[in-house]
């Protein structure tokens, strides 16, 4: 993080010795990237406990990692990767979000795709994306859908859904063989 942040200073602090032209094309810094620089640093300050953000190329702050952790329900023990990416459009539309450690959640498919309001462009409910978010809306999102965001009610993964409805102390199993196999 530090490296893209010096590298928007240092950029900055070199435009007067800068002749216009082409070269100004090869030292600009994208909009979503100086959002990203200060988004980024505000969420490490902000991170629930229960989270850990990795950024595997610093250089690269629109890509990254997140383990949630959940300390309380159904997915209590287990540990749950979501890679994130976000568009060159970003904040105008949601970051690309997909869980990487496959689960029995009735928002979440086997698949990986998640079902969120907040990830979402066009919402009917108003609470979908708008440019006010930051990544730290879609990280406390993510890190609520195993706590209070848990919805049964408008599933994704309907299977899964179905089975908590019809059998609450099975589907716990279920949660707890996926996390034994996939979430350690």
């Amino acid at each position: 993080m530090l490296t893209l942040a010096s590298k928007l200073k240092k950029d900055d602090g070199g435009k007067t010795g800068r002749a216009s032209g082409a070269s100004d094309s090869t030292h600009r810094v994208s909009i979503r990237d100086r959002l990203l620089t200060k988004e980024v640093a505000e969420l490490e300050a902000n991170l629930p406990s229960t989270c850990k953000a990795n950024f595997p190329d610093e250089d690269k702050l629109h890509h990254f990692q997140l383990a949630v952790s959940p300390d309380e329900g159904y997915y209590q023990s287990g540990r749950f990767q979501f890679e994130i990416d976000v568009p060159e459009a970003y904040n105008m539309v949601p970051p690309k979000v997909k869980c990487l450690t496959r689960i029995w959640h009735p928002n979440i498919t086997e698949n990986g795709e998640i079902c969120l309001s907040l990830l979402r462009e066009h919402s009917i409910d108003g609470t979908g994306w708008a440019p006010t978010r930051t990544l730290k809306d879609v990280v406390w999102g993510l890190n609520s859908l195993f706590t209070d965001l848990l919805n049964f009610d408008d599933p994704l993964n309907i299977d899964a859904a179905e089975h908590h409805l019809r059998d609450k102390e099975d589907f716990r199993n279920k949660v707890q063989d996926y996390i034994k196999h996939y979430a350690r």
